[in-house]
């Protein structure tokens, strides 16, 4: 930690799951220290079989880390395919075939098709027809969902002739299959052992030149899929080359994260009047004589028709950037989408000026007292999403003192906090408990001092000091119990302090 810059995780079979659970131990422990700037992590596995189910694969696309997943495929090896058919049955012929494996890997100097006449033909006849027959059922199923084993990340399927890049489920499933298909059951044995040599010639396979038989495709999409399709080697085996070509359409069409992108910005303009108006009311509430300031007002007079169109506006804005969220995670977004600037910051501006309208309908609305507080209980997790975007922004803003107040208060939470503090100061009146009301008047004296930091460095809005505003009369009420408990500390001196 703190050495280097990235680390890459490997490992070979049964190693390759070894090396994503590393890969996904680091990660999480990277994720819960918040480092800057975070380590690179990939994980690469060679053959190995499936990680998980269909939850850890929702998990890890939820955190945007299929990214770090590359498993390499040879076209007709077994090992990564294993996982997807039911092999309960056949237990003692995986044992025997994992032995011969590892045999084969002790002694890399002798044959490889010498050492697999070792194996028994049964044995390869039984895995290679079973598995094969699973294979095709799932990959015709309605619902895929129902095999126990998911594959996540990109997945590399290789040949002889070069190599194609797989990221979409139903895509790698379907590949699986089909090149399993064109084997034969000495192949899917034989083909584990033989990653060293798609390795050495992985360079040469991406500079080769090809040619298109039937002349260029009009598009550069079908030459793609075209190029793709000779890479796999399935060019010239009917009908397996018709489905082939399908699986990997089906797989450029799946998502198009880019568009989708192009499209959210549009809609993101199209949302700016609503955000635009929720600004307007806010430079209203704090000019306004009452001297309410933005949070107050809305929260004491939401039920009027200017805060219940400012209220249509903040659902409206929530519901945009909840689609935005669901879409990340869903993979239908570039996977750098939130690390660029223009979304962290817009989600970013976003949450300092809704957020604070959230917590004022959730206490005006008596929801304080139905789940407890809101910081905890009851705060919205795209902001939390938004909150991680922004402590990990890839070019952190420099600390410069602010000369002014800032236009937004920069703690989207901060009226919860007071929301908080007005109950403890409430409760330390009445609290009897000499060790309760302790703790009660450290946490509002550790409220106070991070109040006041904020209000020095000037990174509050105007509102927080409205003469009439939540803080503002907590701010009262506090220097006059701390003026009342100065009297009292000589008569009682354990008044505070619970001694």
């Amino acid at each position: 930690m703190g050495k280097v810059k990235s680390i890459v995780i490997t490992g070979q079979c049964i190693g390759g799951t070894t090396a994503s659970l590393s890969a996904l131990f680091l990660l999480c422990h990277l994720l819960s220290l918040s480092v800057y700037p975070p380590m690179s992590v990939l994980c690469i596995t060679f053959g190995s079989p499936l990680l998980g189910n269909e939850a850890l694969h929702r998990s890890i696309r939820r955190q945007r880390w299929g990214e770090n997943f590359c498993h390499v495929v040879s076209k007709h090896d077994i090992m990564p395919r294993l996982l997807l058919a039911e092999i309960v049955n056949y237990i003692p012929h995986i044992q025997a075939l994992l032995q011969f494996w590892h045999c084969c890997m002790a002694s890399p100097h002798l044959p490889v098709a010498g050492l697999s006449s070792q194996v028994s033909n049964d044995l390869k006849h039984i895995l290679f027809h079973s598995v094969l027959k699973d294979l095709e059922l799932l990959t015709q199923a309605d619902d895929p969902s129902e095999s126990l084993f998911w594959p996540f990340g990109s997945y590399v399927f290789c040949c002889q002739e070069g190599a194609i890049c797989v990221e979409n489920v139903a895509s790698i499933m379907k590949m699986m299959h089909l090149m399993m298909a064109t084997g034969s059951p000495n192949q899917s044995i034989e083909d584990h052992l033989k990653y060293g040599d798609y390795v050495a010639k992985v360079s040469r396979q991406f500079l080769q030149a090809r040619n298109f038989e039937e002349g260029i495709p009009d598009s550069s999409y079908e030459a793609g899929v075209a190029l793709a399709l000779q890479s796999s080697d399935l060019t010239d085996k009917e009908p397996v080359a018709v489905m082939a070509k399908e699986c990997l359409q089906m797989a450029q069409h799946g998502d198009k994260p880019n568009l989708n992108a192009a499209n959210l910005a549009i809609k993101l303009s199209k949302i700016v009047p609503y955000r635009a108006e929720i600004e307007w009311y806010k430079a209203c509430c704090d000019e306004a004589d009452d001297q309410l300031g933005y949070y107050d007002s809305f929260k004491l007079t939401g039920a009027s028709r200017r805060e219940g169109r400012v209220n249509i506006n903040r659902h409206r804005l929530a519901q945009f950037w909840n689609s935005v969220i669901h879409m990340l995670e869903s993979n239908k977004l570039p996977h750098d989408f939130d690390r660029r600037g223009k979304w962290v910051n817009a989600s970013h501006f976003y949450k300092l000026l809704v957020e604070p309208l959230d917590i004022a309908d959730y206490y005006r609305t008596g929801m304080r007292r139905e789940r407890g507080h809101y910081i905890e209980h009851g705060r919205e997790r795209r902001y939390e999403v938004f909150d991680k975007w922004w402590r990990e922004k890839s070019v952190p803003e420099e600390e410069n003192k602010r000369s002014k107040f800032a236009s937004l208060t920069q703690d989207s939470c901060f009226w919860a906090k007071v929301e908080e503090a007005k109950e403890w100061l409430d409760n330390v009146r009445s609290e009897r408990d000499a060790m309760k009301r302790q703790q009660l008047w450290h946490k509002i004296d550790n409220f106070e001092a991070y109040a006041r930091q904020l209000i020095y460095n000037k990174e509050v809005s105007k509102d927080v000091l409205a003469k009439n505003s939540s803080f503002s009369r907590w701010m009262e009420e506090w220097k006059e119990m701390k003026s009342q408990v100065q009297q009292i500390t000589p008569l009682f001196p354990g008044f505070v302090d619970g001694k």
